[in-house]
């Protein structure tokens, strides 16, 4: 009797623990407050289900809690497309979201899209609120310069509506202010005075929305609106000044190698001469030998000598009044 009690005990205790190991694996991988939640929310989610989710390592809650809120919300959604974008790495509540607010504003976007613009790295929930709720850009200060030379600097406000259709694919933000700032700077570029701008403002954003610069963008523009347009630096003036600078300088440079130039002519010429004179100076010194060598063959008369002479300081002497002396001693007179 004490065995069969014993054993009885035993029995018990093995019914107990494997009961309480049962409910800590289903607490565990079933989580039955979702469960109670989804079915009062009239949802119906199967045990299953949820079991299935934790070996595939989904998050139920990620999955259950925006299918209520779906479901709530009148949106025919299957948690098979919830959990298929959930592994997709995609965010399934912000998805849930965007549909909720584009079935409230009348915006047709189907969950295909949905799913498509938030696995490409847009915040869908947010495109969906721009397309409700245009918001504007305001690009930085474009400078641009009109045709008398006259730098302006504009800043200009741009809204614009997020394109649904075009969210994939299409280009953002940066785009449509470095389109818009092509055009101010096109259409500042193409008046005859800065002034015409300054009274006309708004010329500019009426050219520059003409152009339809949303092509290919998410984005659709509203409106341009010029919110300060400033008169900056005189542009064609600073330009001219800087091209009297350099035509200067080219003179000078050229003037200076003009100068060099008979600088070294000058010398060369100098050299020359100098040449020259050194040449007379040698021959001049080999007349006295003729002159002897004449006198000593009888070539020539004391006379013709004395003559010669003569007519030789006499030249030297009409140089000395004149003042045409080179310096030079005079000849020397036997």
């Amino acid at each position: 009797m004490n065995d069969q009690s014993a054993v009885g005990v035993g029995l018990i205790f093995a019914l107990v623990f494997f009961a309480i190991v049962v409910i800590a694996v289903f607490v565990r991988f079933i989580p039955i407050a979702l469960w109670i939640r989804a079915m009062a929310s009239g949802v119906h989610v199967s045990f299953l289900t949820l079991f299935g989710m934790r070996f595939r390592k989904v998050s139920p809650a990620a999955i259950v809690d925006p299918l209520i809120t779906a479901r709530k919300a009148g949106l025919a959604l299957s948690i098979d497309e919830l959990e298929i974008h959930f592994l997709s790495g995609g965010n399934v509540q912000r998805v849930v979201n965007a549909l909720i607010s584009a079935d409230k504003a009348q915006i047709p976007l189907t969950f295909k899209q949905a799913t498509a613009i938030d696995l490409a790295g847009r915040d869908v929930f947010e495109a969906v609120q721009v397309s409700v709720n245009p918001k504007v850009i305001t690009t930085p200060k474009v400078a641009a310069m009109a045709k008398d030379g006259i730098q302006l600097l504009a800043v200009a406000r741009v809204t614009v509506r997020a394109n649904v259709n075009r969210l994939v694919g299409g280009a953002g933000e940066e785009t449509i202010l470095a389109r818009v700032g092509e055009g101010i700077v096109s259409t500042i570029g193409s008046a005859a005075s800065h002034k015409a701008v300054l009274e006309t403002p708004d010329s500019i954003s009426k050219t520059v929305l003409a152009k339809g610069l949303d092509a290919g963008t998410a984005f659709e523009i509203l409106s341009i609106d010029i919110a300060d347009v400033d008169v900056g630096k005189n542009i064609g003036a600073q330009l001219q000044t800087d091209q009297a600078e350099a035509d200067k300088q080219i003179a000078q440079a050229k003037a200076e190698e003009r100068r060099a130039l008979a600088v070294a002519m000058e010398q060369e010429y100098k050299a020359e001469a100098q040449n020259q004179r050194a040449k007379v100076i040698a021959a001049e010194a080999e007349i006295p030998l003729a002159i002897a060598d004449a006198l000593r063959k009888g070539n020539l008369g004391v006379l013709d000598f004395q003559r010669y002479k003569n007519i030789q300081a006499d030249t030297a002497m009409r140089q000395a009044i004149a003042g045409q002396s080179d310096g030079s001693p005079p000849p020397a007179t036997s």
